[in-house]
């Protein structure tokens, strides 16, 4: 078994930039929620959403990306001043682009749309072979 891929952990500290790169598979989604939780606390303000939309964005990664064919993921989390930022980057896709679905149906569909209900502001860009989803919480 490989080690796991990470780069720039540092839960401990509650500033600064922390980063997690996790192989593009679904086992790994929960690494993202953990790391997320770690690097915030239990008593930060924004934990609880911002791990359901980390959550999210990286199973979105895995499922509709390339990163899902032998890739990886990565997470940064940020927290400038009053905010919290949370980017999830992968290897993009020529099959989608990230999009909310107002009337999603059964059990999938949600990720974008949770993220849009809950997020202070949200947003994507691409650039080359990557495609990154990023938002916001007030805190």
């Amino acid at each position: 078994m490989a080690p796991p891929l990470t780069t720039g952990t540092s839960p401990a500290a509650r500033t600064g930039r922390h980063c997690l790169t996790i192989r593009g598979r679904t086992r790994e989604v929960a690494r993202a929620r953990a790391f997320v939780a770690r690097v915030l606390g239990p008593d930060h303000p924004g934990t609880e959403v911002a791990v359901l939309l980390t959550s999210e964005l990286v199973t979105n990664a895995v499922l509709h990306s390339d990163s899902g064919h032998g890739g990886t993921v990565s997470v940064v989390v940020t927290l400038p001043g009053d905010r919290l930022r949370v980017e999830v980057s992968d290897a993009g896709s020529a099959r989608s682009t990230p999009a909310v679905r107002r009337a999603a149906r059964g059990c999938g569909g949600h990720g974008l749309f949770l993220v849009d209900a809950l997020a202070h502001e949200w947003g994507c860009f691409s650039g080359g072979t990557q495609t990154t989803v990023w938002f916001t919480l007030a805190v």
